[in-house]
């Protein structure tokens, strides 16, 4: 049966039979989802007027309405009325409710679930990759009551598998289409989860990053995204590109909401007050800029609410380096992918173990496996030596010293800042199967490479189509770039469904 064939079928059945509400012969109060948050999903919850339950059932009728169009979400975990049931019992018994008791949450198909959903990568060769244990991320969600919902669409391989990808897309999903026009692209990998909070399918979601993973996908849907300062967030049970840049983190419809989910899944605290607006200063860096003239143009109008709030920019400042950075990024990641896949690999059932039998069995199955696109970025990292490549130590100084101590901390340090901002990206293309993705930068790379918190809040609208503004600092600023997110939120377009 076909993934969405599958999620309608038993979205269907586990909407059918009562989900066990904790209030038995109780009608719940209306309750407003459209603009429902984690505190409100709890307190409505504490007060009676909703069940785990009755939480699930909306938003699994929310996918089952929506999915067959935007192909967000590639799996429903099996158990979800079982885990409704157990919180609900647990909060009935007076026992104490987590930080996401009863709050669903999607999770981004490349990590993994012990729960009878496979982890694929959107690969159709990992169909019937069913882990034996969760990854340590999902056994934070669980132990703070959150509902595992199910499994979300990717660009196939975290979009590193060919030079010609289209974003969203995956031989096992389909393609993800963007939650404020589907025929426009959701950018990627996190393509689903992104969508699917934009959609309201989940009032949360887990994405990963390695270089835009993330905030790409989170400014171009309008929704709030946080890539966390490496290692936050553990790597183990994660299908990876590169340890050197990959890491999990929160998708949401506000920083609030955000910022819970990313206390859960680090085990740190990052709930901060607001900052104050006035007496903050930003740098405002030139050359993270133009990818758009609207982009460009919704960017300078934001700054000039900044300014009237108070806040101090120091406009102009420019990043060194870009460009041998990315050439070094890259190649860092060709060479760390080759050993890193396989070390997944050998964890699992399947029977490929090594980069070159996935590139085998693409071949062997191209008509499912390859039908747009090829596996270009396979190929030049199989045919590299991996890890053991000599200049792969020398390459990784260099290039988190451009991105972090000559980059980021030296503006930071020079001009007193708080943090750098920049249009996180244009809005979404016309996804084009033919030529792949039209895709015209992003402010992503300077904190992927150096491993730095960056975070993309909603900023405007250009033709309907959502646009983020980026914010990102050094290493374990993550809190304090969580409080000034906040405090810009407000003063921005905020995002609608």
């Amino acid at each position: 049966m076909k993934p969405q064939a599958r999620i309608l079928l038993l979205s269907a059945l586990l909407c059918a039979e009562s989900l066990g509400s904790a209030f038995a012969g109780q009608t719940a109060a209306p309750f407003d989802f459209e603009h429902a948050n984690v505190a409100s999903l709890l307190n409505a919850q504490q007060q009676g007027t909703l069940s785990a339950a009755d939480i699930s059932r909306h938003y699994l009728d929310v996918i089952a309405a929506k999915n067959p169009q935007y192909r967000a979400v590639i799996a429903l975990a099996p158990d979800v009325t079982a885990q409704a049931q157990r919180l609900d019992a647990a909060r009935v018994q007076g026992k104490p409710m987590g930080a996401l008791h009863g709050i669903p949450v999607l999770i981004k198909d490349n990590i993994d679930t012990a729960d009878g959903m496979a982890n694929t990568a959107g690969s159709v060769l990992l169909a019937n990759n069913y882990p034996t244990q969760d990854a340590p991320l999902i056994q934070k969600l669980r132990a703070e009551g959150a509902i595992i919902l199910g499994k979300t669409n990717l660009s196939e391989w975290a979009n590193f598998r060919s030079t010609r990808s289209l974003s969203g897309w995956s031989s096992l999903g389909g393609q993800t289409g963007n939650a404020h026009d589907p025929s426009r692209s959701p950018c990627g990998s996190s393509s689903g989860s992104a969508a699917a909070v934009a959609l309201g399918m989940a009032p949360l979601a887990i994405g990963t990053e390695t270089d835009g993973s993330i905030t790409c996908p989170a400014a171009m849907n309008g929704v709030v995204g946080i890539k966390p300062t490496l290692g936050w967030v553990s790597q183990q049970g994660i299908i990876p590109i590169s340890a050197l840049q990959d890491t999990a983190g929160p998708m949401a419809n506000s920083v609030a909401d955000a910022a819970i989910l990313l206390e859960v899944i680090s085990g740190r605290t990052v709930k901060v007050p607001a900052a104050e607006l006035k007496g903050l200063r930003l740098g405002v860096v030139a050359n993270l800029m133009g990818y758009s003239p609207r982009t460009d143009a919704a960017f300078a109008a934001s700054l000039e609410k900044l300014q009237a709030s108070g806040v101090t920019l120091v406009d102009g400042l420019e990043l060194e380096g870009l460009g041998e950075m990315g050439e070094l990024e890259f190649q860092l990641l060709l060479w760390d992918f080759k050993d890193a896949i396989a070390e997944y690999l050998a964890g699992t059932a399947l029977p490929q173990k090594s980069l070159a039998d996935l590139i085998v069995a693409n071949n062997n199955n191209a008509q499912k496996a390859m039908p747009l696109f090829g596996q270009e970025l396979f190929e030049m990292s199989d045919a590299s030596k991996g890890r053991a490549e000599s200049e792969f130590a020398a390459a990784r100084t260099r290039a988190q010293e451009l991105a972090g101590k000559l980059g980021i901390d030296k503006l930071l340090a020079a001009h007193k800042l708080d943090a750098l901002i920049a249009p996180t990206t244009g809005p979404g293309w016309k996804i084009d199967e033919l030529n792949g993705d039209h895709y015209g930068g992003s402010a992503s790379s300077p904190a992927a490479v150096a491993g730095y918190p960056h975070i993309t809040i909603p900023m405007a609208k250009t033709g309907g189509m959502p646009l983020g503004l980026s914010l990102f600092a050094g290493k374990d600023s993550d809190a304090r770039l969580i409080g000034i997110a906040a405090a810009l939120e407000p003063l921005l377009q905020s995002k609608s469904h």
